[in-house]
């Protein structure tokens, strides 16, 4: 269960990029929009998440989707569990939080990010003084 503060931060805007880095794994059920390209991301590619199979068929995205709603209550709870007490869930949980470190890592001082805003700032900086 995550901390109600972590929901009311994102207010489901930015999930992924709060879990990614939060450390926190996520569990998808796409059904449409960016949902589809941020589970096969979190699941196939960064592997910091688990998809629960859905079954949704789609003929067109996001227009005509018919959703199989014999998802059934055991196969949510496998899901789940794995995350939490399986091999599978385990490994997960450590590239979460080798996805927090490397989060953390380039919004530090010397990290890319930082380095970057630093860059943009000095630069409207030093274009106010030249048109002083």
């Amino acid at each position: 269960m995550l901390p109600p503060e972590f929901i009311e931060e994102i207010k489901g805007s930015g999930l992924l990029e709060k879990s990614l880095s939060s450390g926190v794994p996520v569990i998808c059920w796409p059904f449409i929009g960016d949902q589809l390209t941020n589970c096969r991301y979190s699941c196939h590619h960064w592997g910091v998440g688990m998809e629960i199979d859905s079954n949704v068929k789609r003929d067109e995205v996001g227009v005509g989707m018919e959703i199989d709603s014999n998802v059934k209550r055991d196969e949510v709870e496998k899901v789940v569990r794995e995350l939490i007490e399986g091999g599978k869930g385990k490994n997960i949980k450590k590239r979460a939080m080798e996805w927090k470190k490397k989060a953390e890592g380039v919004i530090s001082p010397g990290g890319s990010s930082y380095v970057n805003l630093e860059k943009i700032v000095t630069e409207i900086l030093a274009s106010k003084i030249i048109d002083q």
